[in-house]
């Protein structure tokens, strides 16, 4: 699809194979509910990039897409889908960052789909900031959003990816250069069967509340017991 904003945003995403998704899930969850969970995620994902005005939206699937879940996507989301690449998750942010920017785009925010319940807000900040990056800390010591401005910044060599001290390395680069950072509020990704418990109540409250996030995961895990 042809660039038709100055701002991208890419969900960084897994094809939804039963055995290969939220595999920290199991046992908690058998295989094929995991999955079946896991496309409620990407729905949600999905549903609210395309919700961020004035945004070319990206999918970047890892490994690759086998399952043919991204090739049924409705053509009217205009969601532009590629394969990731690289030896790690810090290599292949880097190069969905530089090709979007060689794409032209000023603007490049990326997020996982593992914040089903994410507020639109905070996306819609990130691209609103002035700053060279922005961060979305994670509680479990990563990052669920990654943006920059104008150009790419390293911050994805050395760092240990999949532990606790992924922002807190991320962080420590940027300290030793001149980049400017903001700071989104703290947020969850959903992981561990702690993580999915504490999910499905924060959904009922949010529901109660009036919040429509995540409608597909909240149906979902509501179906379940546990």
């Amino acid at each position: 699809m042809a660039k038709q904003n100055k701002n991208a945003l890419v969900v960084f995403a897994r094809d939804p194979v039963v055995g290969q998704v939220k595999t920290r899930l199991n046992p908690f969850l058998d295989l094929q509910t995991t999955c079946d969970l896991y496309t409620c995620f990407l729905s949600d994902s999905l549903d609210k990039v395309c919700a961020v005005k004035s945004t070319d939206c990206f999918v970047g699937i890892y490994p690759s897409s086998i399952s043919g879940y991204f090739e049924r996507l409705d053509p009217s989301l205009s969601i532009n889908i590629f394969v990731q690449e690289g030896k790690d998750l810090g290599d292949r942010m880097k190069n969905a960052f530089s090709a979007r920017f060689a794409d032209g785009y000023e603007d490049v925010v990326i997020i996982g789909a593992d914040s089903p319940s994410l507020p639109l807000a905070y996306i819609e900040q990130a691209f609103a900031s002035k700053k060279d990056v922005v961060l979305g800390p994670s509680m479990d010591g990563g990052y669920y959003l990654i943006g920059m401005r104008k150009k790419i910044t390293n911050l994805f060599d050395g760092i240990a990816w999949g532990s606790d001290r992924v922002l807190k390395d991320t962080y420590c680069k940027l300290e030793s250069s001149d980049v400017s950072l903001e700071l989104l509020p703290v947020w969850y990704d959903v992981d561990r069967s702690d993580d999915l418990i504490f999910l499905k109540t924060h959904l009922e409250l949010m529901s109660a509340a009036g919040q429509k996030e995540a409608a597909s995961t909240k149906k979902f895990l509501s179906e379940l017991s546990f």
